[in-house]
């Protein structure tokens, strides 16, 4: 996904491109929000594909049939299948800030791969301060600190509060990253 949204922009102002989509009257909001939305579509469909692929994997070494929840509880396999949906769901939504981040750095640089590079960058680092016992009170504002969430959904009953706390901190993160790259995409000059 870092890969993705830091090549958005950039990747079209490296490969010179940017200025003959701009040419069109589409205009550049409409530009950045489709950029946007394919990277956001880009985030869905590579959970789907990865949930998928785990569960054709499993189904061909494993006998299908009911699921062991982490509460020790078994549900059906139909309940399985749909907590299953609902886990690539989340994990494409705690993606949403990345995103945005990601398209934000691209509108800085005519580099794709200096975008990518520090989007990855910024990335790891942040996961990286979200293990550090020290910075316990930055931690909730850190946009992965609430990624492994989505292991709510396998306990029964759902655990919804800290999935709310993730959808609320990607929201804010889209938000925020969002206008800057609006801001920031709306006043560039293209030159390339």
């Amino acid at each position: 996904v870092g890969v993705i949204a830091g090549d958005a922009v950039a990747g079209e102002a490296g490969a010179g491109t940017l200025r003959y989509l701009l040419v069109a009257p589409a205009g550049r909001t409409r530009l950045l929000l489709t950029k946007y939305a394919t990277v956001l579509a880009f985030c869905l469909l590579a959970t789907l594909v990865v949930a998928v692929s785990a569960l054709a994997v499993g189904a061909l070494l494993f006998p299908l049939g009911e699921v062991t929840t982490i509460s020790g509880t078994r549900i059906g396999f139909g309940d399985g299948l749909l907590r299953a949906l609902l886990i690539a769901l989340a994990v494409a939504a705690s993606l949403i800030g990345v995103a945005a981040l990601g398209l934000f750095v691209s509108t800085l640089t005519n580099s794709g791969i200096a975008a990518m590079a520090t989007t990855v960058g910024l990335l790891i680092t942040v996961q990286i301060l979200d293990q550090i016992p020290q910075l316990h009170a930055i931690q909730p504002y850190l946009f992965s600190h609430y990624w492994l969430s989505f292991a709510d959904l396998l306990r029964d009953p759902v655990l919804w509060d800290d999935l709310r706390r993730n959808l609320v901190l990607q929201g804010v993160y889209a938000a925020v990253f969002g206008t800057a790259a609006w801001a920031r995409f709306t006043a560039k000059d293209i030159t390339a």
